[in-house]
């Protein structure tokens, strides 16, 4: 059972969900990407989580331990092309370093997973840096399925990046 209290964001949650974002972002590639966090610069970080925030797109949950934003998770539908109508989306799943292991991403995944039901998902589809060994990890321990013919590069922090699709059925 999680310690985390987990509820939809509100406006306020727009300036601490950036900084979960740039914060989280910077310790998973500080090795491989180090200006990933300066990628997009703080303003648009921020604009970028209110907008989503205010118009729910994607969906937002947050994580609270003692009241303050440790992380969050963005789902909506996929916004891959030809993917079903009932295909949902994990867009982002990023918790402080320091909660990192001790049951937030979890509960966040757990929130999102119940959201999609909700919407009429039947599967949910995350994409992830082949590089993030945590995140590929938390992921499949998760029930997520690596696709392997979905493989694309993405640009992180001016590096070029290999990530796959994961997919799972929501049930």
């Amino acid at each position: 059972m999680s310690n985390y209290e987990i509820r939809p964001a509100v406006d306020s949650d727009a300036e601490p969900v950036a900084a979960v974002h740039a914060n989280s972002s910077h310790a998973a590639y500080e090795g491989v990407a180090p200006a990933a966090p300066q990628s997009l610069p703080a303003d648009k970080r921020r604009a970028f989580w209110r907008d989503a925030i205010e118009y729910g797109e994607p969906l937002v949950h947050v994580a609270l331990d003692a009241g303050r934003v440790i992380g969050f998770v963005g789902f909506d539908r996929s916004r891959d092309p030809k993917s079903k109508p009932t295909t949902g989306e994990i867009w982002a799943l990023y918790v402080e370093p320091s909660h990192w292991g001790k049951g937030a991403g979890l509960a966040l995944w757990d929130a999102a997973r119940e959201g999609l039901l909700e919407e009429g998902c039947t599967e949910v589809t995350m994409w992830i840096p082949l590089c993030n060994d945590r995140a590929l990890r938390f992921a499949e321990l998760a029930g997520f399925k690596r696709e392997l013919n979905t493989a694309k590069t993405a640009i992180l922090g001016g590096v070029k990046l290999e990530e796959i699709r994961l997919k799972r059925p929501l049930d």
